[in-house]
């Protein structure tokens, strides 16, 4: 309650999670990746980062193979920064495609 006696709003009762948010997005996806991987250098990095730091879960391991999906991609570019080996290539996609937020 308030000094003046009202019900103050609960300001987290409005707020939506991240999945919730990231759900809400649309992709426009083009067919040429705007992600390119050399899959071959990731079978010697120990650390693989991208694993770890891309938010939408873009990179996978399976077995020893590099495995990586463009298409819900965020295009924030964290996967090209993290990268030890500077294996990863990363443009904006074409104009209008990719992801178009709605929060």
């Amino acid at each position: 309650m308030s000094q003046t006696g009202q019900m103050q709003a609960n300001p987290r009762a409005s707020r939506t999670n991240l999945e919730d948010a990231l759900n809400a997005n649309v992709w426009d996806v083009d067919e040429s990746p705007h992600i390119e991987v050399d899959t071959e250098k990731c079978v010697t990095c120990k650390t693989r980062p991208c694993i770890s730091f891309c938010p939408a879960h873009c990179f996978t391991l399976l077995g020893e193979k590099m495995l990586y999906s463009y298409e819900g991609c965020l295009e924030c570019g964290t996967c090209r920064v993290v990268c030890p080996a500077k294996e990863i290539t990363w443009k904006y996609p074409l104009s209008g495609r990719g992801v178009q937020y709605r929060f």
